[in-house]
């Protein structure tokens, strides 16, 4: 027997069946919104977090060592701003991850695998500094690995800031040293002689007069020198200037570091002739804490020289060939404008 399905009265009066229960779980069906956005950031979120956790705890007896050198070595006191630097550089980059859907790539396990051989490697040698700097490419395959090429483009700078933050192996540290300590005094009992002072440089020590300068390791400028690359490096990020220009202001931090280093030791050099020892050991220890400004000063008067040296001029479009609506005043604005643009 055929069944006859109910029907429903419409706005005109005219009868339409009424759908079966199998058509309307049909259509619920087909209906049915997808999983919610807020649940698949939740997600995302927490294995973020999980991951971060688990390399916070593969990594802590490594960071625990650059703490330790760190508060240890005067070179390496900045270190602690560095991490701080690159959380503040990842909020303000923050729009680059919110313009994409991050969506995550395999990819990333090729630089977790260079991190996981980096470290091994580190461990097999006794290398302690092969460890430190694979950090680096475990947080860069992370960030590829959970939320792809954008994360990565959006951390790749920040997670690139913290190898300051990592301590030199020895070996460099003292291959930079010397040639650095015989340069800053060379260069100190030049600037001295240049002010009229009798100053000879003997080895690494400084004869003015019957008083013996002795420029020691710790006078190198090494430790300043990282300091100013860590700082053209971040001046260089924040500022909005070509790719050379950055360039150019990141390799300006090796004369400003030597130069800062110069001032301190002439500095020292010149009240100890004229004032004593004591006014002398208290300008050496005090003119550590100035040289960040007196560097900064020299990057600021950097930056103002590339300024005036290039100027960026502002694109402007040319004017149509029959503006409609627009008057011979504002069409006469427009000419001044672009020749003051211009020239």
């Amino acid at each position: 027997m055929l069944k006859k399905l109910p029907t429903k009265a419409g706005r005109n009066g005219v009868s339409t069946p009424a759908p079966s229960p199998k058509s309307r779980g049909d259509d619920a069906h087909f209906a049915a919104p997808p999983a919610s956005a807020p649940q698949t950031r939740a997600g995302r979120k927490l294995v973020v977090y999980v991951a971060a956790a688990a390399i916070l705890w593969s990594y802590w007896p490594t960071l625990a060592a650059m703490h330790e050198k760190w508060w240890a070595d005067p070179q390496y006191s900045h270190a602690y701003l560095v991490p701080v630097f690159a959380l503040v550089l990842l909020w303000l980059r923050r729009g680059q991850l919110a313009q994409v859907n991050p969506g995550p790539s395999w990819w990333g396990a090729m630089l977790l695998l260079a991190g996981v051989g980096l470290r091994l490697a580190g461990a097999y040698l006794y290398f302690d500094w092969f460890e430190a700097v694979s950090l680096l490419p475990m947080l860069a395959g992370s960030a590829l690995l959970l939320g792809g090429w954008a994360a990565l483009r959006w951390s790749w700078l920040p997670i690139a800031f913290l190898g300051f933050m990592i301590p030199l192996p020895h070996r460099i540290e003292t291959g930079l040293s010397h040639p650095l300590q015989r340069l800053a005094t060379l260069a100190s009992a030049f600037t001295l002689q240049t002010l009229g002072l009798p100053a000879i440089a003997e080895g690494n020590r400084i004869i003015v007069n019957q008083a013996q300068i002795d420029v020691v390791e710790a006078c190198s400028g090494l430790g300043m020198l990282l300091l100013f690359f860590a700082m053209a490096t971040a001046v260089a990020i924040l500022s909005r200037r070509t790719l050379w220009e950055k360039a150019f202001i990141f390799a300006s931090a090796a004369p400003i570091g030597v130069v800062a280093n110069v001032i301190r030791i002439a500095a020292t050099a010149l009240v100890y002739e004229t004032a004593g020892r004591e006014w002398a050991d208290f300008v050496h220890d005090q003119a550590g804490w100035l040289m960040m400004p007196v560097a900064l000063t020299l990057l600021w008067l950097e930056m103002g020289c590339l300024s005036r040296l290039f100027i960026e001029v502002a694109a402007v479009s040319p004017l149509p060939l029959d503006p409609a609506g627009v008057s011979p005043a504002d069409k006469q604005s427009r000419i001044r404008l672009r020749h003051v643009r211009t020239s």
